[in-house]
């Protein structure tokens, strides 16, 4: 099968190498730094700020979106995304390696730089924010911001390598009840309990669990329950998420989730309130050629993919499946070798700023571009 040539594959990875002070440094200053989704300031400005020095033209709060990123280079027929994620976790930190995620697409494009017009490439990074729970990516796709791409690709830590994250779709919601307050020891007739609806619902999701399929998923926080225990609360709060395996399974799970918060309203009296917090994510639907490609990269580099028993990660989701609908996507997982510790844990924090994760740097970064350019290489050739 055609591919680049070795020589332009040695310059990949030499450029690469090359920066790896600059990787590193980048990785390590957005750990040390987190921000929320759609708060990342700093990080989406140090990731601008490292492409524009390498001759990218780039576009800083773009798409309506203050913290997302648009940077190009090259002219050929072939355009190639590369997404850079860089929010944090609440109360977390960078327990999803979203550094490593940031540093290894701008090394991506590092390595592609002086080679794309020799290759027929035009390659854009696309700072992404609010990968967690914000939805960026969906935002980004629907005012224009992957039109005209011929394939988009990531990559994301991990306990394990993987070639792709089984990801589902999920939905995101924030759910409200209104009561009326009362003294909840004289006067407790005269309250309408909106912490006892957010209950109600609760057991209804629960008994709901028996018949849900194994790789459903559905999951909530309660935010506010009242303010007293001895006034009646007349507001709960919450955020719930529901995971199914696709898009078309994920409606009628949703649906049945709704009527759990219904039954709530309907047994207290409250008033009941929904509304998404954010768009849903789609399920994640890898590109198989990209894939094979991505992986032989890999290997080459001394990266292994182990097998991996059934039944374990699921239920993880990423707005990279929306994504992956509408262009070839790849979005494999590096590595750390760290369990026990596994993503949005505190061990798994720190494993993100090992000499482990700047491997992973600069492995992904390098995957990466190679297998932009033997992408090229095969649609060029015909």
């Amino acid at each position: 099968m055609t591919a680049a040539p070795e020589a332009t594959q040695r310059r990949i990875g030499d450029r690469v190498r090359a920066a790896e002070a600059g990787l590193v440094g980048l990785s390590h200053r957005i750990h040390a730094h987190p921000e929320l989704a759609f708060e990342e300031v700093r990080a989406s400005a140090w990731v601008a700020e490292a492409l524009a020095a390498a001759g990218f033209t780039v576009e800083h709060g773009c798409y309506g979106l203050p913290t997302a990123v648009r940077a190009t280079i090259g002219t050929g027929p072939v355009h190639v995304g590369i997404c850079a994620e860089y929010d944090a976790l609440p109360g977390m930190g960078h327990a999803c390696g979203h550094n490593i995620i940031a540093a290894a697409a701008v090394g991506a494009g590092l390595g592609l730089a002086d080679v794309a017009d020799d290759l027929g490439l035009t390659v854009t990074v696309l700072g992404t924010p609010a990968e967690e729970g914000g939805g960026g990516k969906v935002l980004m796709l629907e005012r224009g911001a992957f039109d005209g791409l011929d394939a988009a690709m990531m990559v994301h830590p991990a306990a394990v390598e993987m070639t792709a994250m089984p990801g589902s779709a999920v939905s995101v919601s924030d759910v409200s009840y209104r009561g009326t307050p009362a003294h909840a020891g004289a006067y407790p007739e005269r309250g309408v309990n909106a912490a006892d609806a957010m209950t109600v619902a609760q057991v209804a999701i629960g008994l709901l669990r028996q018949q849900t399929t194994g790789t459903d998923r559905i999951q909530g926080i309660v935010t506010e329950a009242g303010t007293a225990p001895n006034i009646i609360p007349d507001l709960s709060r919450g955020r719930w998420i529901v995971r199914a395996d696709t898009v078309d399974a994920l409606g009628p799970l949703t649906d049945r989730v709704r009527r759990c918060f219904e039954a709530g309203a309907l047994a207290t009296g409250c008033e009941l309130d929904t509304a998404p917090s954010c768009p849903d994510y789609a399920d994640l639907r890898p590109d198989p050629e990209l894939l094979r490609i991505y992986r032989s990269h890999a290997e080459a580099l001394g990266r292994t993919f182990p097998e991996l028993p059934a039944g374990g990660m699921v239920g993880a989701a990423t707005d990279m499946g929306n994504v992956s609908h509408v262009v070839p996507t790849i979005h494999p997982m590096l590595g750390l070798d760290c369990a026990p510790a596994v993503n949005h844990q505190p061990e798994f924090a720190d494993a993100c700023r090992t000499p482990t994760a700047d491997r992973a740097v600069l492995d992904g970064a390098v995957a990466m571009a190679r297998t932009a350019a033997d992408l090229a290489a095969r649609r060029l050739a015909g």
